[in-house]
């Protein structure tokens, strides 16, 4: 037998666990670093692609400081697709026995191919607003299917079940809704902003602060259906209630720090962290859902945990 394939694992190991973590983190990072591209005003630092500029793949001293951040992020694609292959390959032996995690795999190299087309599109087009909120948008979906990969990992296969009251996973799904809601009119808000990525580029035309009064509503909405989430699952000892807790610090943090930003006059600093905090926020979020259920032997335990502790409080 090969021994590279005899290297490869035939349980879910550390190796696995550590680059599913690695997926999540770069495919947070990579946010922080386009939303650096475009608060530097760095967007078309690398004004052609795949080239960086005509004859050369990588910035030359002429392109200055903006050439150099513009092709940081691209660098950053192919560390993503690097992590991406690595998982497949370390997942390759448990393609059949755990095909779930397989295909978040394959998912997620996919993803970093379809991102780098919509980059090279996005560049092309010299920053169209709704390519550049289109290309965060799918950002964001990549950490949330990170999220998964790194949450499954440490779950058996198999049938999971519900471990939550049938209304509060009802509540739980709005609440992911709102969230998303809100993560979607801040990237109109920010595409109708200043923050353009390059003193040519075009904007939405859109009010901006109407967006912005737009964006905040849903935003306090969820805050408040966190809060009630929170009481439910401290009430009812829910296994969910640590995730649900920490969604909630987490869109404290943001709320301050979109007030901030909205008070202070967009400093670039607090609207690239605002940017990042949204893919905690989606991350989070994600957490949430996944841990209203669990493998099915599990489930069996929790809903009885449930009821002893319903009885116990009466």
């Amino acid at each position: 037998m090969n021994p590279i394939y005899q290297w490869l694992p035939r349980a879910i190991d550390g190796r696995i666990r550590v680059v599913a973590w690695l997926s999540l983190v770069t495919e947070i990072l990579i946010v922080g670093t386009g939303g650096a591209v475009r608060l530097t005003g760095s967007g078309l630092g690398c004004p052609t692609w795949p080239t960086c500029v005509a004859g050369s793949l990588v910035p030359t001293d002429e392109m200055g400081v903006h050439g150099i951040i513009e092709f940081g992020n691209r660098l950053m694609t192919g560390l993503i697709g690097i992590i991406a292959i690595a998982a497949v390959v370390l997942l390759w032996r448990l393609r059949t026995e755990r095909k779930d995690l397989f295909v978040l795999a394959v998912i997620l190299g996919g993803g970093v191919l379809v991102q780098a087309l919509v980059g090279g599109v996005t560049v092309l087009t010299g920053l169209n607003p709704f390519i550049v909120g289109f290309h965060f948008t799918v950002s964001l979906l990549m950490v949330c299917i990170a999220t998964v990969l790194v949450y499954r990992v440490y779950l058996a296969p198999g049938v999971r079940t519900l471990i939550v009251p049938s209304g509060f996973a009802g509540l739980a799904h709005a609440t992911s809704f709102v969230v998303a809601l809100t993560v979607m009119m801040g990237v109109l808000t920010t595409a109708s902003g200043p923050h353009s990525g390059d003193v040519a580029a075009g904007r939405t035309g859109f009010n901006a602060e109407l967006l912005e009064h737009l964006h905040a509503w849903p935003g306090y909405a969820t805050f408040a259906l966190t809060i009630v989430l929170l009481v439910a699952a401290v009430r009812g000892k829910l296994a969910v209630r640590a995730f649900v807790a920490l969604l909630l610090v987490v869109e404290i943090v943001q709320i301050t720090v979109g007030l901030l930003q909205a008070n202070l006059g967009l400093p670039p600093v607090l609207v690239g962290l605002h940017m990042v905090l949204a893919c905690v926020l989606a991350a989070t979020m994600t957490a949430v859902v996944l841990k209203l259920k669990a493998p099915a032997a599990a489930a069996v335990d929790a809903t009885r945990l449930s009821a002893a502790n319903e009885a116990g409080s009466r």
